[in-house]
């Protein structure tokens, strides 16, 4: 059975020292700007990074909002490394992974996942885990790669072939169920570029 998390962790490992500025870590950075867009709509006092790599979109957050505590997770140690070393104010950062969030209940106004959801071997469990963690009417804002009917069902072929982690490619009816199974409620689900979505759901 393919261990996906292991194999997240070490190409997350190798790809560290560069991600933030080459082409592992492009479909990312494309997707930051909107994660910041959808932020500024919200009223919180904190945010959780889930799958945070090097932090740079917590970076962000911290120059727009700095009193915003910060928390981020990852399932590499050397992404987390990464973000230490950018000495980002009120940052607290976990090793773990997203079907184990090591947060009480009802912990964060704001979740955000950009860029990690299709390393997730079990996406209901982790997405019951960001319904969890997130304070009652907390927000969740999770971005991602997605691809048209049937070129995903194509490359699912192939991704379990994969040595970095890539479990599925989801399609939007997917997620919707995901999300509504979980309670999550008022969702808004759009494309924002050819190859990436953006789901804002309340809890």
């Amino acid at each position: 059975m393919t261990d996906y998390k292991k194999l997240s962790e070490n190409a997350f490992n190798i790809q560290a020292k560069t991600y933030d500025t080459d082409k592992n870590g492009k479909h990312a950075r494309n997707l930051y700007q909107d994660i910041i867009k959808a932020l500024s709509s919200l009223q919180f006092s904190n945010v959780l990074d889930v799958g945070c790599g090097t932090g740079e979109v917590l970076s962000i957050i911290r120059k727009l909002y700095p009193t915003a505590l910060l928390y981020g997770i990852d399932i590499s140690e050397e992404m987390l490394k990464k973000a230490e070393e950018k000495k980002i104010d009120n940052l607290n950062l976990y090793l773990g992974d997203a079907e184990h969030l090591p947060f009480e209940n009802a912990r964060f106004d704001v979740l955000i996942c950009t860029d990690s959801f299709h390393h997730y071997p079990k996406p209901q469990k982790a997405v019951s885990e960001f319904y969890r963690v997130l304070d009652n009417d907390g927000y969740l804002l999770l971005a991602d790669f997605v691809k048209p009917f049937p070129i995903r069902q194509i490359m699912n072929i192939f991704l379990p072939f994969s040595n970095e982690g890539d479990v599925k490619i989801y399609s939007q009816n997917e997620i919707l169920s995901f999300l509504r199974h979980s309670g999550f409620q008022d969702i808004q689900y759009r494309k924002i570029n050819k190859s990436s979505y953006l789901v804002m759901a309340k809890k």
